[in-house]
């Protein structure tokens, strides 16, 4: 609530003619809060409250421009107070495409996703954003084993299974630093994209990288909060990869090999996210994120039963499965 003062206080500051309602927009797994301000002229805008001892929000509007300015419509920054942690920002709606996804609309909209995420690639070069390198995206596998098998599940790994784990990690980073590399999103998924105009709305990029080209085509349709049958999944996997080709991207020419790599990809956002699904429930108490659980894990499972080289991190599954508390089997 003191924040919330503050906030109310900048506000009236910028705009000292108007009267100001302050209201709730939302939250994200960080510590940042947004608010939406309505003015008595009917004038409206979000308000990112981002604390500054926990989150930069230099990174925010620098990417904000760079992905604007390749044709995303991401929201443009009108005033800002880094020392306080606040930015306020064009107001992109409230409709998530998570909110309003189905059968009729989907293919529309993802069609407009993928536009967008093409234009945000095309305009990718090296030196700008941090690398998706081996060293960052094996920290993000490590939280698997770190918070999912030993705090979620309370299993403790023997040194075989840590050594199988290690294998198939080595694997994974193989695959995924092998592949062409433009600007990652990171979080490119039905949570973060807005219904607008023009559409989509484009948030939370502030963890954008320089990385694997599939990344974020894999956020967006193994995402952990929305599942369609695998042929629908393929046919807007193809139609993004068509997309890619006649933009001139870096994609496999082979649509069965830039399928692969698109499925080895999803491997490891899915071990990522089970790892920070379940850090935010046991260090940080957001409880919601355990119902999504299921969907990463049986996402995960069905890319390891296609795989041979896959094949060992499936069987440490059954294992911990077998292994895992009671209380915890569900997450299987």
């Amino acid at each position: 609530m003191e924040r919330q003062h503050r906030i109310q206080a900048w506000l009236e500051n910028l705009f000292p003619e108007q009267a100001i309602r302050l209201a709730p927009a939302s939250a994200d797994a960080s510590f940042r809060r947004y608010f939406r301000a309505v003015l008595s002229n009917g004038d409206h805008y979000i308000v990112m409250d981002a604390p500054p001892q926990y989150e930069d929000c230099h990174s925010f509007i620098a990417i904000a421009e760079l992905f604007g300015a390749a044709g995303a419509n991401t929201p443009k920054v009108l005033a800002q107070d880094l020392v306080q942690g606040f930015l306020l920002l064009t107001d992109l709606g409230d409709v998530t495409y998570l909110s309003v996804l189905n059968a009729d609309n989907a293919g529309s909209l993802y069609n407009d996703a993928l536009d967008a995420l093409v234009s945000i690639q095309r305009s990718s070069r090296p030196g700008v954003l941090p690398d998706y390198d081996r060293v960052l995206l094996e920290r993000e596998l490590r939280l698997f084993p770190e918070w999912y098998i030993t705090r979620h599940l309370g299993v403790e790994l023997n040194a075989q299974q840590a050594q199988t784990l290690d294998m198939v990690f080595e694997a994974i980073l193989a695959n995924n630093l092998a592949q062409a590399q433009v600007f990652v999103h990171r979080d490119y998924h039905s949570r973060n994209l807005m219904v607008s105009e023009p559409n989509p709305g484009v948030l939370d990029f502030q963890d954008a990288v320089y990385g694997p080209v599939t990344y974020d085509l894999a956020s967006l349709f193994k995402d952990a909060y929305i599942c369609w049958d695998e042929e629908i999944m393929l046919d807007w996997v193809i139609r993004y990869w068509e997309k890619a080709r006649r933009a001139g991207l870096p994609v496999n020419a082979d649509f069965g090999a830039f399928y692969r790599d698109f499925e080895w990809m999803g491997v490891q956002r899915h071990l990522k996210v089970l790892g920070i699904f379940a850090r935010l429930y046991h260090r940080d108490g957001k409880t919601g994120y355990l119902k999504d659980m299921p969907l990463v894990m049986t996402y995960l499972r069905s890319a390891c039963a296609r795989y041979r080289e896959l094949e060992p991190l499936l069987q440490l599954l059954d294992t911990l499965q077998g292994q895992a508390p009671e209380s915890a089997g569900y997450t299987f």
